[in-house]
Parts: C-alpha cells; sequence; structure tokens
C-alpha cells in the first residue's frame, strides 16, 4: 500500500511523562484510508496533521452504528527499539468485527502497515518513563450520506495515537467489581464479540449502576439465563479457584482479548490448569465465600491485568485474597509487561520490532 505523507505545519508540545493519563493527548498526525464502492475499494491512504473530521449531518455512521475499533501499543524497548504486541491478532480481530457489521476490511498486512508506519512518523512522541507507552486506536465508520438502513457504500479507516500513563494511576491494584443481574451485554448471534461502540454504549447504564453502590466495573452474566459469568465492561475475566484457572468462552458473547489469550497462553506454559467454561455465578460466589476463590483478575490492552479484590452480586459482598493483588496475578502482570517492553524473553515470538 502506498502511503502519502503530509506533515503539520506546527509540532506540538510533547506532554509531561510523568502526568500522562490515558487518552488525554493526541500526536501531531494521524492515518487515513478511504474505501468507496464506486472507486473500487480502498484508495487514498495518506498521514495528515491530527484535526477534525468534516462529515455530512446525514452520514450513516451517526444514525446507523456502522462502527469498529481496535487498541494497541508501542512501546520502546530496553535498546531504544519500537515494538508492538501480537498487532496480527488485532488486525484478524477487526476483520472479523467488520464481517459481522457488513463493512470491508483491510488484509492483515495492509492493517500492520498502516500501524507501523503511522507510529514510525510518530515515534518521538513514544514515551520512555517507567509503565508508558503510545496507545494506537485504529477505528473505522460508514461515511455515506443518508438515511436508509443498509451497508453503506464509502468509508474511512482511521489510526490516531496517543502516549499513555499507567492505565490505573495508583498502580496495580485491587478493584471492586459489581456483578449485573439486570441488564445484559451480549446474547448469542449478536456483537458480543466484535469491538463495535454499540456495545460499549449498551453497558454505560449499568456502569452507572456499579458506580453508584461504589463499584469500579461491571461483570456481566449471560444474556439468556442471566446465570454464567462472562467478561468484564472492558476487560476478560479470570478466576483462580482452588488450583485451576477458569474463564468464559469465546462462543460469540465474549470478546476474544489479545491480552486474554497471551495469559492463557503463559498460564499453560506454567503448567497451571486452564478451563475455558461456562462458569455459574453461584458457583463462583460459593467459592468466594468459602475461600476457593483464591484470585481474580480482569485482562485487556489498555489495563493489562486488574486484580479484583471484591465482588457483589443481589447484594451479598465477598472480598477476594484479602482484597490484595495475589502472587499468580502479579507474576502475570509482571511477565507480560516484561515481554511487552522488552525485558523479558519472547519465547513465544509476540513481539515485532517497528523498522
Amino acid at each position: 500500500m502506498e502511503i502519502r505523507f503530509e506533515k503539520a505545519k506546527t509540532l506540538k508540545e510533547k506532554p509531561d511523562q510523568s502526568a500522562l493519563g490515558f487518552g488525554k493527548y493526541y500526536t501531531d498526525h494521524m492515518l487515513i484510508v478511504d474505501w468507496d464502492k464506486d472507486q473500487g475499494g480502498w484508495h487514498d491512504a495518506r498521514i495528515v496533521p491530527y484535526g477534525p473530521l468534516q462529515l455530512e449531518p446525514s452520514t450513516m455512521v451517526l444514525h446507523y452504528a456502522q462502527e469498529t475499533f481496535e487498541g494497541l501499543k508501542a512501546y520502546r524497548n530496553p535498546k531504544g527499539e519500537v515494538q508492538l504486541f501480537r498487532p496480527e491478532m488485532n488486525a484478524k480481530r477487526m476483520q472479523e468485527s467488520n464481517k459481522r457489521l457488513c463493512m470491508p476490511y483491510l488484509e492483515v498486512e495492509d492493517f500492520i502497515q498502516c500501524v507501523e508506519t503511522l507510529v514510525k512518523t510518530e515515534q518521538d512522541w513514544i514515551p520512555t518513563a517507567p509503565e508508558t507507552s503510545l496507545y494506537i486506536r485504529p477505528f473505522m465508520f460508514a461515511t455515506e450520506p443518508g438515511v436508509g438502513v443498509h451497508p453503506a457504500t464509502s468509508y474511512k479507516f482511521i489510526i490516531i495515537l496517543t502516549p499513555v500513563g499507567n492505565y490505573y494511576p495508583e498502580g496495580v491494584a485491587p478493584v471492586k467489581i459489581w456483578i449485573e443481574d439486570e441488564y445484559v451485554r451480549a446474547v448469542k448471534g449478536g456483537t458480543g464479540f466484535t469491538k463495535c461502540g454499540g456495545n460499549y454504549a449498551g453497558s454505560l447504564k449499568a456502569q452507572e449502576k456499579a458506580e453508584a453502590h461504589g463499584y469500579t466495573q461491571v461483570l456481566w452474566l449471560d444474556g439468556n439465563e442471566k446465570k454464567y459469568v462472562e467478561e468484564v465492561g472492558s476487560m476478560n475475566i479470570m478466576f483462580l479457584i482452588n488450583d485451576t484457572v477458569v474463564t468464559a468462552p469465546t462462543e460469540g458473547t465474549v470478546l476474544p482479548g489479545v491480552t486474554r489469550d497471551s495469559m492463557l497462553t503463559l498460564l499453560r506454559d506454567w503448567g497451571y490448569k486452564v478451563e475455558e467454561r461456562h462458569l455459574d455465578v453461584e458457583d463462583l460466589m460459593e467459592a468466594a465465600r468459602t475461600g476457593a476463590l483464591k484470585e481474580a483478575w480482569g485482562t485487556g490492552t489498555a489495563a493489562v491485568i486488574s486484580p479484583v479484590g471484591q465482588l457483589c452480586y443481589k447484594g451479598e459482598e465477598c472480598k477476594i485474597n484479602n482484597f490484595e493483588t495475589g502472587e499468580l496475578t502479579q507474576k502475570l502482570y509482571d511477565t507480560l509487561t516484561g515481554i511487552q517492553w522488552g525485558k523479558l524473553e519472547d519465547k513465544f515470538n509476540w513481539t515485532r520490532i517497528v523498522k
């Protein structure tokens, strides 16, 4: 893919690396590729100054929500090289999201080329302070103007970049999880396995409810019976019950997380028994009551890992591991981030140097 470059006339001042936050600052440039049915598909790939987009009020994404996105990071390793973590998985997942929403998609090699080209252009924005990285947000949406319900005939694929610190400023510390028994996030046959904005918009009501009760995140149950544990609002979730790690299967209602897959690989490599199965919420709470639930943690690109210190279900509150980060949880975090930042051996060939 040929990508042209238009340099910004004025470059921004880089933010203080000790106060980056998450998603507060954006780099000088963004990447855009257009897709039009009447022009034969993908065309006009370019890197341009970061700035507003001009859209018709009738642009179809604003009415019918044909939109998908991804999230990955670029890291500066100890040698000063820039590296990505399993970008091919993000490319393939975006393909599956787009197929479900009747949208065209980039081939894996084109997706990675777009990511690498923009990251290389903006590499001075990659922070070097501990626990920092460059968050990469590819997204795509329908641009055809019209108010008829049908797949659009034109789209934009865009990548923006933001230097970020730790997702949780206080560091790897346990959070409180509200188990939602009224609203549902996804049902089989729906869009639960995709990364589309509608999934997240639909989760906000339960998130407000959880926060009103003093809880940080929502743990969703299945949409049919409201019986089986699935995932947290912005993360997959895992439970160490006695000596077995249990997590929900990816059968159409759970996002197939890149971090999820990486942690399951590490756990199996370390000899842990891992079960991807339906876990009854009543069994989970009983394990929490008896102490059989040793540890629990959420997994995702943004936070990497988020220890769970307390659950609340139907008014019953149960603490996990005395509301402390567990040994296995910490080991997973240290190992995965060590590989991502190039400080530990990558025997799984997960990292990719941007050249």
